[in-house]
């Protein structure tokens, strides 16, 4: 089948493959509101440099999505205080996190910021099902935001020491006396320096030994607080960093040991291999890692150094299209490019609300992993034929504007369509180029033809020619593409 667009009777900005292949890496979703952005902004290279400044980027409607749930805003004395007394429960502050965090992502200015945001809280993941975690949940989430293009390296000792992952991986009843290698174990194998390190058993000891004293009042109040009685004192050792560790307050020592593994080479091999993985493809190339790796160490853990210098390399370039959305991605990028509207949720059922369940449906609920390693970013766990069900569904249902039904607002069924009348193949490329910021191809027509029952050649004279359901199945057939379903 040749491809004949008799015309394109309303210009849509469509930007150059390359330009949209940065915007969906460094966004949950392409859209042409995104792309007229990048273009006032001087090209997708030139966004990407603003990006890296969100605090210099207007995000009202973000900023604002704060006030819909105000127990997100609350104390965790506070929180615990609510829970005693029966006004509000540990899941629903929980779920309420989970789904603010989801609109920021589908909503806020700050594309690049939410991006690294969701990357750091999976590196340092901490779930929201934890029921030692659920009131300082919000502040761990807090912490990366802050740290999110700034060092890792800070990055690490606020998360690290902070209470959430002191609850969560049991180092808040760590003492010297009843000594929890939870922490010690993690902040070596997934927070730094990884497996390849070879590091041992006695390093993982030590590593423990020297974070013990830091203590959380889980029962009751939630305070944080030092207890040199509880701290390990005596001489450790782990990998190349030592210490005599002789004062019972050994937070200078457990801060210096921090940065020492934030500083290994094994730790920005690690860092840079992740950022290759999420942003490049699932098995990037040594050379790569190798820059990003060495842009780390140069910079002291400068993250907005580290995706300059992953943009920059030719790999990234050639990666287009060879990343699978995961089940989160792809419901965030299916509310942009259908133009989904929020508004304050009052009811679980309320799109706002029910964003979670929705990704959900799909396998994947946010900070929902149940191990500390984070879910994966690889293609292989996302890909299973029920996943891929399951996103055709979720794609028909939100398609046809039933998917959610409140608390939302959804496009006109007409305002997809170019001027009538109109043929099959220019409809399909209009809307491909909404929904995907790119022209629709031959493949693309006639799967969305057989889709709709009628041929490419078939002219729309009015929009009762498409019938509703028509209209559902076209919108649904092109989000359900291998274009739609990749970043």
């Amino acid at each position: 089948m040749v491809l004949s667009l008799t015309r394109n009777p309303v210009q849509l900005a469509t930007p150059a493959a390359y330009e949209r292949h940065l915007l969906n890496r460094f966004s949950f979703g392409c859209t042409p509101e995104l792309a007229t952005e990048a273009a006032a902004a001087g090209g997708a290279r030139a966004w990407f440099e603003q990006q890296l400044v969100p605090e210099a980027v207007p995000d009202s409607f973000a900023d604002g999505l704060l006030a819909w749930w105000p127990d997100l805003s609350k104390t965790a004395r506070q929180l615990q205080a609510g829970s005693d007394a029966g006004t509000l429960k540990s899941l629903d502050v929980s779920a309420n996190l989970c789904s603010w965090s989801l609109m920021r992502r589908a909503y806020s200015k700050r594309q690049l910021f939410e991006v690294m945001a969701a990357f750091w809280l999976d590196h340092l993941h901490v779930t929201v099902h934890d029921g030692g975690t659920w009131a300082v949940r919000r502040e761990h989430d807090t912490i990366m935001r802050q740290h999110a293009l700034g060092r890792f390296e800070d990055m690490l000792v606020a998360g690290v020491l902070g209470r959430a992952i002191g609850c969560y991986l049991d180092n808040s009843k760590s003492t010297a006396r009843r000594l929890n290698e939870n922490l010690g174990r993690e902040v070596l194998e997934l927070h730094t320096v990884g497996r390849e390190a070879a590091y041992t058993e006695r390093d993982v000891l030590n590593a423990a030994r020297i974070l013990t004293g830091y203590r959380v009042d889980r029962a009751k109040t939630w305070d944080a607080w030092y207890a040199p009685s509880d701290h390990w004192v005596g001489p450790v050792q782990v990998l190349g960093f030592s210490h005599p560790n002789a004062d019972p307050d050994g937070r200078p020592v457990a801060e210096a040991l921090l940065r020492y593994l934030a500083r290994h080479p094994a730790t920005a091999q690690r860092i840079a291999l992740k950022l290759c993985r999420r942003f490049v493809a699932d098995t990037p190339s040594q050379a790569v890692v190798d820059v990003v790796a060495q842009a780390y160490l140069d910079s002291g853990s400068d993250i907005s150094t580290m995706l300059r210098a992953l943009v920059n390399h030719p790999d990234f370039a050639a990666a287009v299209g060879t990343k699978t959305r995961t089940p989160i991605e792809d419901c965030v990028a299916t509310w942009r490019a259908l133009g989904m509207q929020p508004v304050k949720p009052t009811r679980s059922t309320d799109f706002a609300a029910y964003c979670v369940i929705q990704t959900g449906s799909l396998g994947q609920r946010p900070f929902d992993w149940p191990r500390p390693d984070g879910p994966p970013d690889t293609a292989d766990p996302w890909s299973s034929v029920s996943r891929l069900l399951a996103s055709w569904n979720v794609h028909y249902g939100m398609a046809g504007r039933y998917q959610p039904t409140t608390g939302v607002t959804f496009r006109t069924p007409e305002s997809w369509l170019p001027p009538l009348p109109a043929s099959v193949v220019d409809i399909v490329d209009h809307v491909c180029r909404q929904l995907l910021c790119r022209p629709a191809d031959a493949r693309l027509v006639s799967v969305v033809a057989q889709r709709i029952a009628l041929s490419a050649d078939t002219q729309i004279l009015v929009f009762d020619d498409l019938r509703s359901w028509r209209l559902q199945r076209l919108l649904a057939a092109v989000l359900d593409t291998p274009e739609h379903m990749t970043r």
